[in-house]
């Protein structure tokens, strides 16, 4: 990295957030797509110095995110009451969410801006780019609903439930809520900053790609 940016100075932190950056580009994933499914990345040197810089900190800033998701200001959705609601903690117990249903074209599909949170709320409004965001596969969102839920192992009859993390470790009840809202949030603005990651033009030198191994 010092041979590629002879006239820069940064630090091993500054090349760890431009490798966080570059492995969020859409570009990066697609073009190494083959070999990312074999082998351990590998890092090339993008071209310019300002490439370098914008890719180190838009690294830092998803990072920023990934780390704080729990912190973060929870996105507006909207909140409608279903059932009449309960008194204290029991109104926000979640035992599976699952998306609303819609009709298209005489079918039942799903609604992704709706999801059916509990028997007294439903969650309206989330925007559909916050399933944009993809981690192993799926979005983020969608982990969120799969894990913030009560399941029991199938071969140990051990039962996991949300729930208790939620009043036990967070003391607060709506934190499987609240952890939704607050995924959309990331979700939508990790999205931004990978939207506006520079094009991937990679360093050349003599016909040799330069790559870290």
């Amino acid at each position: 990295f010092k041979s590629a940016y002879p006239n820069e100075s940064f630090s091993k932190e500054d090349m760890f957030y431009y490798i966080y950056g570059l492995l969020h580009s859409p570009e990066y994933r697609e073009r190494y797509a083959d070999n990312l499914t074999k082998e351990l990345p590998r890092i090339p040197c993008v071209k310019t110095a300002k490439d370098f810089w914008a890719y180190s900190t838009a690294g830092r800033n998803l990072a920023e995110l990934h780390i704080n998701y729990e912190t973060v200001d929870c996105y507006p959705v909207t909140l409608i009451e279903t059932g009449e609601i309960p008194f204290g903690d029991e109104s926000y117990y979640v035992t599976k969410m699952k998306f609303a249903k819609t009709k298209q074209d005489g079918k039942s599909v799903k609604d992704k801006t709706t999801v059916v949170y509990n028997s007294f709320f439903t969650i309206k409004d989330i925007p559909l780019e916050a399933y944009d965001y993809i981690v192993n596969g799926k979005p983020a969102l969608e982990w969120v609903m799969e894990r913030q839920a009560v399941t029991t192992d199938k071969k140990s009859g051990i039962v996991n439930d949300a729930n208790l993390w939620a009043t036990e470790t967070m003391n607060n009840a709506k934190y499987p809520l609240e952890l939704f809202q607050r995924v959309v949030t990331v979700s939508i603005e990790t999205m931004k900053i990978v939207n506006a990651l520079p094009m991937l033009d990679i360093e050349v030198k003599d016909g040799t790609l330069s790559i870290v191994g």
